[in-house]
């Protein structure tokens, strides 16, 4: 990646601290990427407002955030794997969408009825993605039923929406909220907007709802544990959040994405310094059964679950509980988390009793 450096959009945004770490930490990198690739492809399942479908994840290879480029989320490495130079051309991005339907070929019986795309930062965003290309894209999967694409709410309006909805195609959008507590979100994540932005934006999905015959709405992902919040901290601003976001008109499904921990971060810092430890899987398993009963779909997918840098408990209970999460996100059904236990649960539950921000972390 070329040295990052602040847009003028960016001037002024976020916490010059912070961006001043984060510049240097992934001025680090020195990794190349072939911008006819794609990131990541890869076929699974997914829950919607339609019931568990099919899906296809791609994860476009971009010329990276430009929020990250200014410096950005303490927690987020993606721009590390992004295409030197800032902008990738409408022709690569387009092999890219056929590499990925290549994979689905050949490692997908049938079709996904859902498409999921990010890039490393926002699908919607013109720098990232050009207009040109988000149509291409949306008439490229116009056949099938659902489609999910990811942006910061700034970038949130309904005729970048009008591309996917006027092909008939349902259209999420996922907005990388992390949490409804500005406080956390500016101080902890080092995220510039608001949560009345995010609202505006559920506002824009709704009036595209309204005006196409294709359902619009939004999924609002938050982030379990930023730096500098301790194990309970967390796990009540997680339950706050998930209430929060369900009560917003057009936001249909809530995913918690518990912290790991990413090369080129401010998280990998304080990590390897010991200032850093990753949710337990006990306190994911704790705020998905506390929010059960809100009117959303609330899933999580602990990525690197059971690792030193992903969410995880003692090692002996880890693929136990992370069995019984995504039995959760499937079922919405909180009495899964009544069928593991472990010793380590005591640990945990000291933790949520005793660790506070200063003597973060209690245990590892």
């Amino acid at each position: 990646m070329s040295t990052p450096s602040p847009d003028t959009y960016e001037q002024g945004r976020g916490m010059d601290a912070h961006n001043a770490v984060m510049r240097d930490i992934r001025a680090e990198r020195s990794e190349t990427y072939d911008p006819t690739q794609p990131t990541r492809v890869w076929i699974d399942e997914d829950n919607t407002p339609d019931g568990v479908v099919n899906s296809l994840t791609i994860i476009l290879n971009t010329g990276g955030c430009r929020w990250a480029r200014a410096g950005g989320c303490t927690m987020c490495g993606y721009v590390a794997e992004s295409v030197e130079g800032g902008s990738v051309a409408h022709e690569d991005l387009m092999t890219q969408i056929e590499a990925c339907l290549d994979h689905e070929t050949d490692e997908a019986d049938e079709l996904a009825d859902l498409i999921k795309i990010y890039t490393s930062g926002s699908f919607l965003d013109e720098r990232e993605v050009p207009a040109e290309t988000r149509r291409a894209i949306a008439e490229t999967f116009a056949d099938r039923d659902r489609i999910v694409v990811e942006s910061l709410p700034d970038f949130v309006d309904r005729e970048k929406i009008a591309d996917f909805a006027d092909h008939g195609i349902t259209t999420d959008v996922a907005i990388g909220l992390e949490t409804a507590t500005d406080r956390v979100r500016h101080d902890c994540v080092n995220k510039y907007f608001d949560f009345a932005d995010f609202e505006d934006a559920c506002a824009e999905a709704a009036a595209a709802d309204g005006a196409f015959d294709a359902d619009v709405g939004i999924k609002a992902y938050l982030l379990m544990k930023p730096p500098f919040l301790a194990e309970p901290e967390a796990a009540a601003d997680m339950i706050d959040s998930i209430r929060r976001c369900a009560d917003v008109d057009g936001c249909h499904t809530v995913s918690m994405n518990p912290t790991n921990v990413q090369r080129y971060t401010m998280v990998d810092e304080l990590f390897f310094e010991g200032g850093y430890r990753p949710p337990w899987l006990w306190s994911v398993g704790h705020v998905l059964e506390e929010t059960a009963d809100v009117d959303a779909i609330v899933v999580s997918d602990p990525v690197g679950h059971g690792s030193d840098r992903g969410a995880h408990n003692c090692g002996e209970c880890d693929d136990r509980v992370q069995t019984a999460i995504k039995d959760f996100d499937r079922r919405q059904d909180p009495s899964v988390f009544e069928q593991v236990s472990c010793e380590c649960e005591a640990t945990w539950e000291l933790v949520m009793d005793e660790e506070t921000s200063y003597n973060m972390p209690l245990a590892r």
